[in-house]
């Protein structure tokens, strides 16, 4: 039976690491977690890819600060864009060629997406969304001091600059997405969330300086399009309670009472885990059927059920 299944492919699935951030670090990437999809994939199954673009963003903000005296800055609407455009790129050329390898006969289309977002949401008073590389202490106060970027602690992993997140309301382009898997094509699409747009009075379409949670969005293409599987590729096999102390539990199967439980425990970290939770809740109670997490080297024993987390509703 044909399924249609959307994975969200994290950071980690496009860097590495801090010391493993060019180009050509980015392309050897990506080229893994595309080998990785290439395994799980079913030729029959509906696919739809999801990246973030957090570092990407950051490097081409950063370039525009110290630019700055020379050129034009940049605004985040057109940052989104500009990654959309060239990590969609990336993975269309790693992808189509692990396919060749393979003999899948399959197109690959990106496509830039747009996403309406309430004007007066709470996220754009309170920012929140952590963007670009991670800075120790000393960075962080020259960074807060030259060009007066919002910074908080991220995960215990060092400082990250943080914008405006405002929850995603629409996919717009969710019908495009639906008619080329019509035409059989694996689509990207969401990259980095998408780009938040506002709508007037008149449904004239307006930018908005801000980046949406990638998996949040996702979430809300995967319930839009009414995809079978949502995956969340991220840095872990299995979500964990505990994480990190001599308690530390993995969690096999799981419900949405359950995540909400542990939720109210505090037991995801802001930024890091809790989003992804969160994202896998709004899609099953959206309608959604099961959400698995797990990392991109274990996505092809995931989908079989050998590994990861599962979720499903109640």
């Amino acid at each position: 039976m044909q399924k249609t299944i959307i994975i969200a492919i994290g950071g980690n699935s496009l860097i590495q690491d801090k010391n493993r951030q060019t180009i050509k670090d980015q392309w050897d990437c990506v080229a893994k977690t595309c080998c990785a999809i290439a395994e799980m994939y079913d030729p029959q199954d509906r696919l739809v890819i999801t990246h973030g673009n957090g570092p990407q963003v950051g490097f081409i903000l950063l370039r525009s600060e110290y630019c700055k005296d020379i050129l034009h800055t940049i605004p985040l609407d057109i940052c989104g864009a500009d990654t959309q455009g060239s990590i969609g790129y990336q993975i269309q050329q790693c992808l189509q060629n692990e396919f060749n390898k393979r003999g899948v006969e399959k197109d690959i289309t990106t496509v830039i997406t747009q996403v309406i977002v309430d004007k007066d949401d709470p996220g754009f008073t309170e920012p929140t969304k952590p963007i670009g590389m991670f800075y120790n202490k000393d960075e962080t106060t020259k960074l807060q001091n030259e060009h007066g970027w919002q910074m908080v602690e991220d995960a215990n992993r060092g400082y990250r600059r943080v914008v405006a997140s405002p929850k995603p309301r629409e996919i717009i382009q969710a019908n495009s997405v639906s008619k080329i898997l019509g035409m059989g094509n694996v689509v990207i699409a969401c990259g980095g969330g998408g780009i938040p747009v506002v709508k007037d009075e008149n449904g004239a379409l307006h930018c908005r300086e801000a980046v949406i949670d990638k998996d949040l969005a996702s979430a809300l293409l995967a319930a839009t399009i009414k995809s079978d599987i949502f995956i969340i590729s991220t840095a872990v096999e299995k979500v964990a309670i505990h994480f990190s102390t001599p308690q530390q539990q993995e969690l096999d199967n799981v419900t949405v009472k359950e995540l909400k439980s542990y939720i109210e425990e505090g037991h995801f970290a802001p930024g890091s885990m809790l989003p992804k939770i969160q994202a896998a809740i709004e899609y099953l109670e959206n309608g959604g059927k099961k959400v698995i997490i797990t990392t991109p080297d274990c996505l092809a024993e995931a989908i079989r059920g050998n590994t990861g987390t599962h979720i499903v509703n109640d």
